[in-house]
């Protein structure tokens, strides 16, 4: 997808922790999950690497640390042991970046041709067939989408 890297080479990795409001808090210092959630009771801590497409949501324990450089989020009890929808991921990365931006400790570029389009006839789409690539996640795999897509001029 794109490419990140620290505006300057003497930043100190940390370990960035999303908020439910969008905010970032980051720990230069080995921290437990414990005491991040003394701050923040009605929520549970997941490392954003290990969330997926239609797949639960899991907890970090709380005994565990946060490890510089990953990122984590903060998210409501109710969302513990709940398949995340594809809304919702898209609606963390939203936030994620924003807080990441509004920090300016990192910056985001994306690098040309680096992901490989994908296409599909309208025929595949309708037939639930592709040409390849794994599926990842638990989901149903019943799920069939189209995709509704325009160009904008420049």
């Amino acid at each position: 997808m794109g490419i990140c890297s620290s505006t300057s080479s003497t930043q100190v990795a940390t370990a960035k922790l999303i908020l439910p409001d969008g905010k970032l808090q980051e720990y230069s210092y080995p921290v437990r999950v414990s005491y991040v959630l003394q701050k923040h009771p009605a929520c549970f801590i997941c490392n954003a690497d290990e969330m997926d497409f239609d797949d639960v949501v899991s907890a970090v324990n709380d005994n565990d640390e946060l490890h510089p450089g990953q990122l984590y989020f903060a998210l409501p009890t109710s969302w513990l042991k709940h398949p995340l929808q594809a809304e919702e991921m898209a609606a963390l990365a939203v936030r994620a970046s924003s807080a990441l931006m509004k920090s300016g400790g990192e910056k985001c570029r994306f690098r040309k041709n680096s992901v490989s389009p994908v296409t599909f006839s309208g025929e595949e789409v309708k037939s639930g067939r592709t040409t390849g690539g794994a599926r990842r996640g638990s989901g149903s795999g019943g799920r069939k989408f189209s995709a509704m897509l325009s160009a904008i001029p420049e």
